[in-house]
């Protein structure tokens, strides 16, 4: 699978086929593909009446500007978009060892400039609890993050399985 830099899901002449062959009727239109050369001309020269595709458009931003915008047009209540993420992470702390590894791992979310993605998910994990929505238990390197643990987004206690949360910012 491939992802461009701007975190856009870029699929080659083999997964389209693959996907037309599960589903004939299926829009390729809709997929991402970097180079729509090869489907389009084997539509023009079969006659066939398949959606010819487009270029990936290209973005003139930077990837880091581009997240950055992205990030401020996600739907979240005024409540989360001022909530103190970081004072509430600390304050679900028990003891120093989880106080030390929970802080380091919020200064690297501050540098990277994500804590209001961290508020983001603390907004997704509770409506899925008070909506009765199921989702996974962990899974990847996110696993290796304290702090999506005391936000609920996965169930593995990274300290206590001494994870290695550079696994997770690499």
């Amino acid at each position: 699978m491939k992802i461009d830099q701007y975190h856009r899901r870029v699929f080659d002449e083999r997964e389209l086929c693959d996907i037309l062959y599960r589903n004939p009727d299926v829009d390729l239109s809709n997929y991402n593909v970097e180079t729509p050369e090869l489907h389009n001309n084997a539509v023009k020269k079969n006659y066939s009446d398949l959606n010819t595709l487009e270029r990936l458009p290209n973005i003139n931003t930077l990837p880091e500007i581009w997240h950055q915008h992205n990030q401020q047009t996600w739907f979240m209540p005024q409540e989360y978009q001022q909530f103190d993420i970081a004072k509430w992470v600390l304050e679900q702390c028990n003891g120093d060892e989880e106080i030390q590894r929970a802080g380091a791992e919020l200064l690297e979310y501050a540098e990277r400039n994500l804590l209001d993605m961290l508020c983001y998910l603390k907004y997704l994990v509770d409506t899925m609890r008070e909506n009765s929505i199921v989702w996974g238990v962990g899974r990847g390197s996110s696993v290796a993050s304290f702090v999506l643990y005391k936000i609920g987004v996965h169930r593995i206690n990274s300290l206590y399985y001494d994870l290695d949360f550079n696994e997770f910012m690499r």
